[in-house]
């Protein structure tokens, strides 16, 4: 490997870290045309609202909409959120809808402790 190669790495690597250190994760929760929740995570919830509107994101929404963005909560790493969006995944239907309507859920609470 050339200096010149070793160096272009060490770039990419630095960029790649921090733009992974920047983005802050969300969940969300997204209603198709007959009231079926889907539950995901993304750094850009606008963007991918978007793509599963376009048929482009999950499968399981695909010719399902439209689509419509019934909760959105910003949790922070990617590992937070997808431990958060594993839990509210595993709630019942009523269980998720009293997660959305209730403030000071438990789950909404746990998933702003460190280390969650």
């Amino acid at each position: 490997m050339t200096t010149e190669t070793a160096e272009s790495l060490t770039v990419l690597k630095k960029n790649k870290s921090k733009k992974s250190m920047a983005s802050t994760w969300s969940l969300y929760i997204v209603q198709t045309r007959l009231g079926h929740w889907y539950t995901g995570i993304s750094t850009d919830v606008a963007r991918r609202l978007a793509a599963h509107q376009s048929g482009k994101g999950a499968k399981n929404l695909r010719g399902k909409g439209p689509l419509k963005l019934v909760y959105q909560q910003q949790v922070g790493s990617r590992s937070d959120a997808t431990k958060l969006e594993i839990k509210v995944k595993r709630l019942s239907k009523v269980q998720k809808r009293e997660f959305v309507a209730t403030e000071h859920h438990p789950l909404k609470m746990q998933s702003d402790l460190p280390g969650e």
